[in-house]
């Protein structure tokens, strides 16, 4: 069974996430944005781990679990057939949103006489073992601060103490490009993935590409060959979930052979990952925000490496970043144009790169807020009509969407399947900006396409 997963959000409880992150909130955006397995997000801090395990059960010892009160007959029609049939096990008699026992976790220390600042993906087995690892926790560290705690531990002390507690603990490293907080970071990250996690980097079996970067950066580096490539939302808040996700077709719906197909890299499983531009992320570019600084990696060369306003040196972003570890050229160049993520190499999964349905409503009625009333009822009523957004993304003819919206709004999902945008790199925690449609064309009052 076809099924989209997003493996790394965020509670109500971190820093800077929104209040309606709660599990039932959750769970209703998945069934309208078409995500099978969520992640729970957080499960380190003492409250959300509560209301984990007071609102969620666990189906058929799967390892993955569903609300309480869910029922069969609220499930909306989904991508990929929601309804399937043929699938083993008695799991999928129930289809609905699942979730999976995840949080992320921030390690500050000393390593190699520099401090580092990493961001870990962790996802458990049970609810057991979360219980376990967070008694340990507790004691050492604070893990109630925040949602996203902060351990004074090294990561390789983080992968033996989880695979201690249980040996199917998935451990890997969050958006593993950006500046401050990951594992290549060019502020405080490594330069390998073995300089990091040093022996335990054979119990290391993925990364995540983060925002910033797409799974055609990370093929530059051969060194990650053996790795299998996740794109997950890190969402803050409920319209951003999905936003990045990985597409798996499981003969059985359960953490341990979502744990099989992750560890063993196998991509007659995994079928795709659906991508953010990662030109919209907040670290795609160089540069300084406070003084509008945006730069190419060419450019920050020419300049070496300094703002030509304040004088300091500026952020290096992820394609520059990817740039000085690379030990092979952009692939978009080596595949003569065509579409990178639908002709991967040898041993890599496919991708699809997405623009939201509410952001492209909201360019095609020319509205800038994706939250304004008219957007959300167009929003709403394409839900209503085809099912979910995933649906409508990635599998509804052009034909039948024309039948039920404006044709300016068929328009700007054609671009994006297309791929025909107008983009600007984002920089410095600054997001980039996707255009679908030119200030010309929104201009020419005669425009067809208006």
């Amino acid at each position: 069974m076809r099924q989209i997963l997003d493996l790394h959000i965020h509670s109500r409880y971190s820093r800077a996430c929104s209040s309606q992150l709660n599990l039932s909130s959750i769970d209703a955006t998945c069934r309208i944005k078409g995500i099978d397995i969520i992640a729970t997000g957080d499960f380190t801090y003492p409250e959300w781990f509560f209301n984990i395990k007071s609102e969620l059960e666990e189906i058929d010892n799967s390892g993955l679990y569903k609300l309480k009160e869910a029922r069969d007959d609220k499930v909306n029609p989904a991508p990929f057939g929601n309804y399937a049939q043929g699938t083993k096990g008695a799991i999928a008699k129930w289809c609905g949103v699942k979730f999976l026992l995840s949080t992320e976790l921030s390690l500050i220390y000393k390593d190699g006489e520099r401090v580092r600042r990493i961001h870990i993906v962790v996802q458990a087995p049970n609810t057991a073992a979360v219980e376990e690892l967070n008694n340990y926790l507790d004691k050492k560290y604070n893990i109630r601060s925040d949602g996203r705690p902060i351990l004074g531990m090294k990561a390789p002390e983080l992968v033996k103490l989880c695979l201690s507690i249980h040996p199917k603990f998935l451990i890997y490293p969050a958006h593993i490009w950006t500046p401050w907080f990951a594992v290549f970071g060019s502020k405080s990250g490594f330069d390998s993935m073995e300089e990091c996690f040093h022996d335990e980097t054979k119990n290391i079996y993925a990364i995540e590409t983060g925002l910033s970067s797409d799974p055609a950066m990370n093929w530059r580096l051969s060194a990650l060959d053996k790795l299998t490539i996740l794109s997950n939302s890190d969402a803050h808040s409920l319209p951003n979930l999905g936003r990045e996700a990985n597409v798996m077709d499981l003969d059985e719906i359960s953490y341990d052979e979502i744990y099989r197909v992750i560890k063993e890299k196998d991509l007659n499983k995994l079928k795709y990952t659906i991508e953010f531009y990662p030109e919209e992320g907040m670290y795609h570019f160089d540069g300084h925000r406070d003084c509008k600084i945006r730069f190419s990696p060419q450019e920050t060369k020419k300049h070496k490496g300094i703002c030509p306003v304040c004088k300091k040196p500026l952020t290096v972003g992820v394609m520059n970043r990817v740039n000085e570890l690379a030990d092979r050229p952009a692939f978009a160049e080596a595949t003569a144009g065509k579409p990178v993520g639908l002709n991967p190499p040898a041993g890599q999964a496919k991708f699809i790169k997405l623009v939201e349905l509410d952001k492209i409503i909201a360019e095609a009625l020319n509205i800038k807020s994706r939250q304004s009333r008219q957007v959300q009822a167009e929003y709403n009523s394409l839900i209503k009509k085809v099912g979910s957004e995933m649906n409508i993304l990635l599998n509804e003819s052009l034909e039948n969407l024309s039948k039920m919206t404006l044709p300016i709004i068929v328009k700007g999902i054609e671009r994006v399947r297309e791929g025909k945008l107008i983009v600007e790199p984002g920089f410095d925690g600054q997001y980039g900006t996707v255009k679908i449609f030119s200030a010309k064309e929104k201009e020419d009052k005669q425009c067809k396409l208006f």
